[in-house]
């Protein structure tokens, strides 16, 4: 006899989860030095936070949030104890890079590109991280490029020895990415620049002009405040390491060295902006010149055609046989001597 077909269940319509649980978390990490991470959720988060009682415990925890899930910010207000200062970024949106201290924390800006960025201004997003000696809390609304990365590292089983050394492994992640940007933009700009050295001029000044919109903004939203960067450095928390200032202090320097490449790429573009407009100018003039020299042939035939076609007496030439081919050479003459007049006075 054969069986009886079974009918799958009916799915439960679920309310959206954005790629996050119903708390909106991401994913969750526990770090203990020498060790890979291990996974977490939010009951296991908030139970190892309520029984960790050595503060000067090296383990670690990091939580990473959705904004786009409504519930994050309510759970991370109720369940866990941040500044206000971090609940301020979130709800600022896109504001510079920074690093600043707010009571035993730290409030880390961090702006990167999406995951699919395409060179558009729009598809920069912000990611808020509070940063403390056992927790570590982001949160962003687009999935960006360099916390993809982190995850990565992690889930390779990467080890990190302080919630710094993921904050700084982080920047450079951002670095990478930017670098990266930097390189792919080069090869463009490179190829818009073969192109006009080698007299073709199929490229619009707007093709560069959104690319230099792009590295203006990368630069004044990536770009570090040095103010924050420089308190911090001279008075970092008490939890603070000596090889986690100076690995910060690196983190940064390399982050200005590809700002700085970027800086000097922006700068190409406009170059190139300014020779494409010269190319165009030289092309109007000349178009110019030679409708100023056609108007000056014009005008002794012009004058000479007006003249004669008035009907009244006494025209001269008008009963002569060859009076046609007379005014037809003053008119040679007077066209040659008008043409090489406007020729080389422009010339001049």
């Amino acid at each position: 006899m054969s069986k009886p077909s079974v009918r799958p269940a009916p799915v439960q319509a679920t309310g959206i989860s954005y790629g996050s649980d119903p708390s909106g978390l991401i994913c969750g990490y526990l770090f203990t030095p020498g060790s890979a991470a291990a996974g977490l959720d939010c009951s296991a988060a908030l139970e190892w936070l309520q029984t960790q009682r050595a503060p000067d415990s090296p383990d670690f925890i990091w939580l990473h949030f959705n904004l786009s899930n409504l519930q994050s910010e309510k759970w991370l207000a109720e369940q866990l104890t941040l500044p206000e200062e971090y609940f301020d970024t979130l709800r600022e949106g896109s504001g510079s890079t920074r690093v600043e201290h707010a009571e035993d924390s730290l409030i880390v800006v961090v702006n990167d590109v999406t995951y699919d960025f395409s060179y558009d201004v729009s598809e920069i997003a912000t990611l808020s991280m509070c940063v403390q000696h056992n927790c570590v809390v982001s949160a962003r609304r687009h999935a960006l490029r360099s916390v993809d990365r982190l995850r990565v590292a992690v889930k390779a089983g990467e080890h990190f020895e302080s919630p710094m050394a993921l904050l700084v492994h982080l920047l450079r992640d951002q670095a990478d990415v930017l670098q990266r940007i930097q390189r792919d933009a080069a090869i463009r700009v490179d190829a818009i620049e073969d192109t006009l050295l080698s007299g073709r001029l199929a490229v619009k000044r707007s093709t560069l002009g959104s690319l230099r919109r792009v590295f203006v903004r990368l630069r004044r939203l990536l770009a570090p405040e040095p103010g924050t960067l420089f308190r911090l450095l001279n008075r970092p928390p008490e939890w603070f390491e000596d090889d986690d200032v100076q690995e910060l202090r690196a983190a940064t320097e390399e982050f200005s060295a590809v700002l700085n490449d970027l800086a000097a790429l922006q700068e190409r573009a406009k170059l190139l902006q300014e020779e494409i407009v010269a190319h165009t100018t030289e092309q109007t003039n000349r178009s110019v010149f030679l409708l100023t020299i056609a108007t000056v042939v014009a005008v002794p035939i012009n004058i000479i055609a007006g003249l004669l076609g008035m009907n009244v007496g006494g025209i001269p030439l008008a009963q002569d046989p060859y009076g046609f081919w007379i005014i037809l050479t003053i008119v040679a003459i007077f066209t040659c001597l008008a043409g090489w007049l406007a020729y080389f006075k422009q010339r001049d």
